[in-house]
């Protein structure tokens, strides 16, 4: 039986039967299914919190991908302990919840925990399903006046010295250079990725170009003054989006269920706005965190550390795909500097001893037998 990759835009999710629905959905699948997946599955291995000892000055945490209209994640975002963090400082990287109530009810959470919470929007945030929205810029205003309401931080600002600078963005398909896989047939963007129908754009906008990449770029343009102000006054700046700015930062096609993943993750506008921000040749007092893949992620590129922290889907925690939960939010910043590099990573470390070949089309084993059937 051939099968595929149900897909969500921000996460790689299980395999289906091929008979999809119009909209693929990663909720629904059989028992049969279950027993195949545990035995292809990579399990990452759980990663532990680390103990930072005695802290001077606020610490920085990172965390994406929420999607807390699972209750299961609405449940761990409320067990997060009302004492430890109020000190400190949390970047949420987008993918907070869909439905607009629980994203306000998350964000409060979340503000009531820290002294200072900032946020940039994903994808899953600016879905129009219901009749609330006429679309989805019109969705993004309400959760960034929510955000002003609730005293959560979208513009950049400095916090004891450290800069923030959140940066918006959304994803173009022309971010992925690498080349295509051949010889299996792949659902197109439009039936994998569920923004191209849970997404309302007005005007010329769409996901299909650059208007979106470029539309999301310019919202940042207007912090152009304060971006400046961060770079004269601070030497550590840590900025944050939800999607990729590089394609490194994302498993070789090879790896992946849905091999066309690149296509939908990533912004080339993104990363010229954060070297121009932290230069060209990175900082060791600088960091990016992102979102959107669902894979766990803390590597150094060009001088410049890139860190995912998801939460992710419950049954993506179960299955260690994203390290587990107990190691999060993950603290990037205490004691007047960086923290050391996060590990266990799988991917990122993986491709910290062996090197990325996209030119490689030889599907890796878990795929293969996936588009076997």
């Amino acid at each position: 039986m051939h099968m595929v990759v149900g897909f969500f835009p921000s996460c790689v999710s299980l395999p289906q039967e091929r008979n999809w629905p119009k909209y693929n959905s990663d909720r629904f699948f059989c028992k049969r299914d279950r027993r195949d997946i545990r035995s292809n599955y990579i399990r990452r291995p759980q990663i532990l919190p680390s103990d930072h000892g005695e802290d001077t000055g606020p610490r920085v945490f990172v965390l994406s991908d929420l999607h807390t209209d699972y209750s299961e994640n609405m449940a761990w975002v409320k067990c997060l302990s009302t004492v430890r963090y109020k000190k400190d400082i949390l970047l949420v990287a987008g993918d907070v919840a869909e439905m607009y109530k629980t994203f306000v009810l998350t964000m409060s959470l979340l503000k009531e925990r820290f002294m200072h919470v900032f946020y940039v929007p994903g994808n899953h945030d600016l879905w129009c399903r219901g009749k609330d929205f006429v679309d989805s810029i019109e969705k993004l205003n309400a959760l960034l006046d929510a955000c002003r309401r609730i005293g959560v931080e979208t513009n950049p600002k400095i916090v004891d010295g450290l800069g923030f600078i959140p940066l918006f963005s959304w994803y173009h398909e022309s971010f992925d250079r690498e080349k295509d896989i051949q010889g299996i047939y792949i659902p197109s963007l439009e039936m994998a990725c569920k923004d191209f129908h849970a997404c309302k754009w007005p005007g010329t906008l769409s996901s299909k170009d650059f208007s979106l990449a470029v539309y999301f770029d310019e919202m940042n343009e207007k912090n152009r003054i304060l971006i400046s102000d961060i770079q004269r006054l601070c030497d550590k700046i840590i900025t944050f989006s939800h999607f990729l700015p590089r394609q490194e930062l994302c498993p070789e096609k090879r790896m992946l269920f849905y091999p066309n993943l690149p296509k939908i993750i990533g912004s080339d506008y993104l990363e010229g706005r954060i070297r121009s921000i932290h230069g060209d040749n990175g900082s060791t007092t600088g960091c990016h965190a992102f979102g959107h893949t669902h894979f766990c992620w803390d590597a150094v590129l060009d001088g410049l550390r890139y860190v995912q922290a998801p939460l992710a889907y419950p049954r993506e925690r179960k299955r260690r795909m994203n390290g587990g939960e107990d190691w999060l939010p993950f603290c990037i910043y205490c004691n007047g500097r960086l923290t050391n590099q996060l590990s266990p990573c799988y991917w990122s470390d993986y491709y910290s001893t062996n090197t990325r070949d996209p030119e490689n089309m030889e599907l890796a084993p878990w795929v293969s037998r996936f588009y076997r059937r």
